[in-house]
């Protein structure tokens, strides 16, 4: 288990910054969002969430909280503007002040994405459950039902010099062609291959781009690796390349999210994200496709 990175933070933790107010108060300090999804049922995180979590905690939608117009060939979670993604947390109570706290049920896979949009419109305050609510209930702290209803704060959260950086797939297509980044692929390695296609209408990966299946950052209890091994399993997988050169993808720019967290976290920074990823690549037939290892 990770506890002593900046942009982890573990149950115990947590529990400490909400038994110091009310659920009801919890906005003031802290706003605390749980992002729990799945990709083939978009019913089934709020349902999770319904069901139980962890006390003060709204609930942040990952198919439409922050998320721009579908127009067929911008991918599956298309980047709502960046004024969009603020107003987006604001209305969920954030200030340029509060402690934001993300956290799903799949070791960061979601809470990653939230994780990335905070810092992209210049939130410094924001941390990441390790290990998710399971570490929660595992930790011996209780789940609760009760709705919190969003404490809106309009006009409290400014934008801010992104903390992030990002290409657009024309970016990324030009850097195809001249070798001069590596792209990463976080899909699974049968996804990456081409021999299987879930989600997009075509199988296959951006030619040149290698793989590192983004759950391999976790441990066998479903915490980040520590920061020694992340760093010796990344740099046996992107060699001798510089680390701001490289550029995260997957399948629509969320579990992305989480080999660029896991970078960072291993000391090694600077590297991007491709938002639109394999989704909004594969809808543009002008873009080449490659498949196999």
């Amino acid at each position: 288990m990770t506890s002593d990175n900046s942009i982890l933070i573990n149950a115990v933790q947590l529990n400490d910054l909400i038994t110091k107010q009310t659920a009801s108060e919890l906005h003031k300090d802290v706003v605390l969002l749980d992002c729990r999804h799945d990709l083939m049922d978009h019913k089934a995180g709020v349902a999770a969430f319904n069901s139980g979590h962890i006390p003060g905690a709204q609930f942040w939608n990952m198919e439409t909280d922050a998320v721009a117009e579908h127009s067929g060939l911008n991918g599956r979670h298309p980047l709502a503007t960046r004024e969009q993604t603020l107003a987006c947390f604001e209305k969920f109570g954030l200030t340029n002040e509060t402690l934001l706290v993300v956290y799903d049920g799949h070791g960061g896979q979601y809470a990653g994405r939230l994780w990335w949009l905070a810092c992209w419109i210049g939130h410094q305050r924001v941390k990441i459950l390790d290990g998710g609510i399971q570490s929660w209930q595992s930790a011996g702290f209780s789940l609760e039902t009760d709705a919190i209803k969003p404490n809106a704060k309009l006009n409290t959260l400014k934008l801010k010099p992104s903390l992030v950086g990002w290409v657009d797939k024309h970016q990324v297509a030009l850097i195809s062609q001249s070798n001069s980044s590596q792209v990463l692929d976080a899909r699974a390695p049968a996804r990456f291959r081409g021999e299987t296609e879930p989600l997009d209408p075509v199988a296959g990966h951006i030619p040149g781009a290698i793989n590192r299946f983004y759950q391999n950052n976790l441990d066998s209890e479903g915490f980040f690796k520590n920061k020694a091994l992340l760093k010796t399993e990344f740099e046996a997988t992107i060699g001798q390349c510089n680390p701001a050169e490289i550029i995260h993808q997957c399948g629509s720019g969320v579990t992305a999210c989480h080999n660029l967290i896991a970078m960072e976290i291993a000391g090694l920074h600077g590297s991007v994200l491709y938002p639109g990823s394999w989704s909004e690549w594969c809808s543009d037939p002008v873009l080449p496709v490659a498949t196999g290892a």
